[in-house]
């Protein structure tokens, strides 16, 4: 019982990195809770827009991406990443391969999380959210390898390791 209560007083400040970021806090802002039907709000104008609209850059899309993902709001997620103009960034693919593998779609959402490494081999939370896949199919040589290589790449201690690491030890992934 003490042992995982200290785990779980070490393991709650790192679980917010979720969905795509190492900011330390969960997303959230009036995208999740006022926007819907794939928008974004947008502080200037402080209404929510349309995710291709031109007072927005992709980071500020990508953050919304992360915001609604985190909220498991997946189908939102997909219609701003649409917009983002790189569709080869690293992080669009890692976002799509997470937003596919939740819908249900692993095969799209494993080939989203493959070209995402392609584009950068360093990108330690696609390795994460693959070998989370991995888990969670029960290929447990496959995950161990993509923990391996987060860890190479300088991944240990961040939560794209974390989280990784304890999916394998649980047998199940996270939902973010």
């Amino acid at each position: 019982m003490r042992q995982t209560f200290i785990f779980a007083a070490v393991l709650a400040p790192t679980l917010a990195f979720a969905a795509g970021s190492e900011n330390v806090t969960p997303p959230t802002t009036n995208t999740s809770v006022q926007c819907k039907d794939g928008k974004v709000w947008d502080v200037k104008a402080e209404a929510c827009v349309d995710a291709r609209d031109s007072s927005l850059n992709d980071d500020d899309r990508l953050e919304a991406v992360r915001e609604l993902a985190y909220a498991e709001r997946y189908e939102d997620a997909q219609t701003v990443l649409a917009a983002v103009v790189d569709q080869t960034d690293d992080r669009v693919l890692t976002y799509l391969g997470f937003t596919h593998r939740k819908m249900g779609n692993v095969a799209a959402g494993m080939t989203f999380y493959e070209q995402a490494i392609a584009q950068n081999p360093d990108n330690l939370l696609a390795r994460s959210y693959m070998g989370q896949a991995h888990v969670e199919a029960g290929e447990m040589l496959k995950a161990r390898a993509q923990l391996t290589e987060i860890r190479t790449r300088g991944g240990r201690d961040t939560w794209a390791e974390l989280s990784l690491r304890m999916a394998i030890e649980s047998g199940s992934g996270y939902s973010y």
